[in-house]
């Protein structure tokens, strides 16, 4: 039976180094399964899921989400994750199906896929505008890219190791990730001992495949620097859609589009079908549920043009009065 997914978060003796470690392989699966991504997709969508679960874990509060987004121009098109801090996380992939040939050392082509391009990374705290900091892409291969994020938009040096096996029937077989962060106060031997450790280091997703546990793994990236656990926190793909977010959805095209489906579903006697993104969810919309959709739409319009209608009206006798006022003799004093 697999283990199941979780993040273990912890910190070196000294405080100097912050360390997160995940075990990600049912919950890379699941995404796979949910956009039938092909295997350079599986292993792009996995990386970038599991890299979302350590920025998740960054959130302070629980009504936090972070979305990370790659743009490259690579065949494989955008991929997005969205976290929250409770340890879940859903994304999506722009070309589920693209297969490429492995790379001459037998990985699977995952910068070659994404190309080049940026990343983005966008902290919605909830309140005010949302935080967003984009760097270029150094390779497209997710781990490097995220380290460099870190570097540049948080002044933050990190090594990040992200790895999805794909099995020979296409699942999502082993996934995992690491993240260490080198704190200012670091001692260089402590730094060099982590160098000399990540050299040595196995892939991250070999690690999950043999068995081992985070702790286990935690050893191996921290070999000879003491540190401690100081939390884990269950792991789970979950998409947050419902038929009442993708009504919104269709809302949100406004009265003219609207009303074209409205008309050609109608014709049609058939249902319009939204579709989630992230979980690939179906959601149908009957042309009695479009209509109902245009009238509030239409009330919605109605309000905003009597509203404009009455602010221009108040300008108006506004404007009038005060040239009344302006046009008004004045009294001459009593002699």
């Amino acid at each position: 039976m697999a283990k199941p997914d979780y993040c273990l978060r912890g910190v070196s003796g000294d405080g100097s180094v912050k360390l997160w470690l995940a075990q990600t392989t049912a919950l890379c699966e699941e995404g796979r399964r949910r956009h039938d991504a092909w295997s350079v997709a599986a292993a792009a969508l996995g990386r970038l899921l599991t890299a979302g679960v350590f920025f998740g874990q960054n959130l302070k509060n629980e009504s936090d989400s972070v979305t990370l987004r790659i743009n490259g121009d690579g065949p494989l098109g955008a991929l997005a994750v969205v976290a929250e801090a409770d340890g879940t996380v859903r994304g999506t992939v722009g070309s589920p199906h693209l297969e490429l040939p492995r790379r001459a050392d037998g990985h699977l082509a995952v910068g070659a896929a994404i190309g080049r391009g940026t990343l983005t990374v966008i902290k919605d705290m909830g309140f005010g505008e949302p935080y967003a900091g984009t760097v270029e892409l150094v390779s497209g291969e997710i781990g490097d890219d995220i380290a460099q994020y870190f570097l540049e938009s948080e002044q933050t040096p990190a090594a990040v190791g992200l790895g999805v096996q794909i099995a020979p029937d296409g699942t999502v077989g082993a996934a995992g990730g690491f993240m260490l962060q080198v704190l200012p106060h670091a001692d260089v031997k402590t730094i060099k001992q982590l160098e000399l450790n990540l050299a040595n280091l196995p892939p991250v997703s070999q690690m999950v495949a043999d068995g081992l546990t985070l702790t286990e793994m935690g050893g191996e990236v921290m070999l000879g620097v003491p540190w401690r656990e100081l939390s884990r926190t269950p792991l789970a793909y979950r998409c947050t859609c419902s038929r009442e977010r993708l009504r919104g959805a269709l809302l949100s095209l406004g009265y003219k589009e609207l009303k074209a489906l409205y008309e050609e579903k109608r014709a049609e006697d058939a249902p319009a079908e939204v579709v989630c993104r992230f979980c690939g969810e179906k959601y149908h919309f009957d042309p009695a549920e479009l209509r109902q959709m245009l009238d509030e739409l239409d009330q919605e319009r109605f309000r905003d043009f009597a509203a404009s209608l009455q602010n221009r009206l108040d300008t108006a006798l506004a404007q009038r009065e005060q040239q009344g006022e302006d046009a008004a003799p004045e009294e001459k004093p009593a002699e």
